[in-house]
């Protein structure tokens, strides 16, 4: 990382802004993972916006729980969620305390400790270490323990200036793989970066039919 990446973190501000400004304003920022092993960062090249409790595809849509408590909370803080079984996914609260908006981080590229994070990815090829939010959070050692941290003080996960892309690079469509509003176009990346993630539009389960009578 350059030097101003190393020594600039984001501020709350940045954060306590509506959800899409936020979530355009991510691309290109760094995201960085400290543990007793080392360092991993990624340049974040591709988002994903949730309105809280006015978006039906949004973890909140039905209101604060347990599990989405920190989505209620103060803007800047980390809400990680396990999903499917095994996997970790990472999102950045933003907006005012008690609106529930953040931003899913989708896909990046590791720009430090690319060896560790091959590691951790079993030897996938660079463009795959972080390409998807499940890779992403294997990739830089992001679990459970991190939800609520605070991303704009020094701590294990924090969050750099990098380099913002320019708006031109900036493209933006469905979401991928929610069930609810799903044609939203708040999903946001960098045109032709290859740790993009590819879209999978979300496919209704089959659901087995009831035996006809008699049988």
């Amino acid at each position: 990382m350059t030097e101003s990446t190393t020594r600039t973190p984001l501020d709350r501000g940045f954060f306590d802004r509506p959800v899409p400004e936020v979530a355009t304003g991510l691309l290109g920022r760094v995201l960085s993972r400290t543990t007793p092993e080392g360092t991993v960062a990624v340049r974040l090249t591709e988002v994903e916006a949730y309105a809280g409790e006015l978006d039906p595809a949004s973890h909140c849509y039905r209101g604060r729980t347990a599990r989405n408590a920190v989505m209620f909370g103060e803007p800047g803080h980390a809400y990680v969620y396990f999903t499917y079984g095994m996997h970790f996914c990472v999102n950045l609260v933003c907006g005012p305390d008690g609106t529930a908006s953040a931003v899913l981080l989708r896909a990046g590229q590791i720009i430090e400790g690319v060896e560790l994070a091959r590691a951790r990815r079993n030897g996938s090829p660079d463009r795959d270490l972080a390409r998807g939010p499940a890779r992403l959070c294997q990739a830089l050692g992001i679990a459970r323990e991190l939800n609520g941290a605070d991303v704009c003080v020094p701590g294990e996960l924090m969050i750099y200036e990098g380099a913002p892309v320019p708006g031109e690079l900036v493209r933006s469509g469905p979401r991928t793989g929610v069930s609810s509003a799903h044609d939203t176009p708040w999903r946001f990346w960098v045109e032709g970066d290859p740790s993009v993630s590819p879209y999978r539009r979300h496919i209704p389960r089959n659901r087995r039919k009831p035996p006809a009578p008699g049988v």
